[in-house]
């Protein structure tokens, strides 16, 4: 006789734990999908400015998106933006005959249009009264911030030194100084056409800032803070905030005590949850993106190697020229989340 088929049912408490993991895991799926997109739209900016600066070479968008994907997975690992280095020199060696100057210069590029739009997204963080007073800075538990906050006669002081440091290595180096400034002319050359520019790198620039906001606010509704413009506007002011000065990976440390110091409604937990599970998302997500980028298009996965590759090319590059494109290489600036 045939076998009774035999029906299990599964109890309704269940089935919504189901039902709100699918949906979490919709929301976060979403927003690594806009971080992807956010991504790309750089690199296409950037590979744009490569194009202005060497218009008879052929410049992928493969490689030089997967220099920019492996660069940004290297900064989840290294503080310091180590990876912006590495970025540089991948993309150098996709055009031949290209300067670390001139390739360096045309990275930089995009921070013209980052800095505006992230001092214009801080300036409505401020205006609303949704960040910290300055007065309240030294007593978050944040190293990053309260350190300086309550120094800042050693801030001005450290910000002096490296100033002074800067021309001194300059006037060191001053001989060749033309022959780099000429090569750093080379990477700026599209801010010479500002119809070009705003085309082929703003309104890109504008697309990944676009992405980025739309991941933020998939974020904040995967962990129910709730997604709002002035959420995500806080959110965006807090990691450029954290991220100035990069003692972490990504700023880590920094970001959980201003979020949990500046974000009203959700309890310190749900805060620190999202703070933390959404940089665990970012960072992984980089990671992943980074070692996928480095062994299918550059066949390696020795992201150290690449660090000594890049310091010792650099080093070797025009002698005394290296050293000035040393003195301008990107490592303090921020062009990728």
């Amino acid at each position: 006789m045939p076998r009774k088929l035999m029906r299990y049912s599964i109890p309704q408490g269940n089935g919504k734990l189901t039902h709100s993991f699918h949906q979490w895991g919709l929301k976060i799926a979403t927003a690594l999908a806009f971080l992807t997109a956010m991504a790309l739209a750089r690199a296409r900016a950037w590979q744009n400015v490569l194009h202005a600066a060497y218009p008879h070479k052929p410049i992928s968008f493969t490689r030089i998106s997967a220099a920019y994907l492996a660069g940004a997975g290297i900064n989840a690992i290294v503080p310091a933006h180590a990876g912006d280095a590495t970025k540089v020199f991948l993309a150098k060696r996709q055009i031949p005959g290209s300067s670390y100057p001139a390739v360096t210069s045309s990275f930089l590029v995009q921070t013209i249009f980052d800095t505006t739009v992230g001092v214009l997204v801080f300036l409505y963080a401020l205006s609303q009264g949704l960040l910290p007073r300055p007065p309240e800075l030294p007593r978050l538990p944040a190293f990053e911030i309260s350190f300086w906050a309550d120094n800042p006669q050693v801030l001005l002081f450290t910000i002096t030194v490296l100033g002074v440091g800067f021309l001194v290595l300059f006037a060191i180096l001053a001989r060749r100084a033309e022959e780099f400034w000429d090569r750093v002319k080379q990477g700026l050359v599209i801010l010479t056409e500002p119809k070009r520019y705003l085309s082929e790198v703003a309104a890109w620039q504008g697309l990944g800032w676009l992405c980025r906001f739309g991941a933020f606010w998939c974020f904040l509704e995967a962990f129910q803070i709730g997604g709002s413009i002035h959420n995500v506007a806080l959110v965006m002011s807090v990691q450029a905030v954290s991220n100035i000065v990069p003692f972490t990976p990504g700023g880590a440390g920094a970001q959980q005590a201003l979020l949990v110091a500046t974000l009203e409604g959700p309890s310190r937990a749900a805060v620190l949850s999202y703070s933390v599970g959404t940089q665990i998302a970012m960072a992984a997500w980089s990671i992943v993106l980074g070692f996928a980028a480095m062994l299918l298009v550059f066949r390696t996965t020795d992201w150290r190697g690449l660090l000594r590759d890049a310091e010792s090319e650099q080093r070797e590059e025009g002698g005394e020229d290296a050293g000035l494109g040393g003195a301008a290489a990107p490592a303090g600036s921020r062009a990728s989340p």
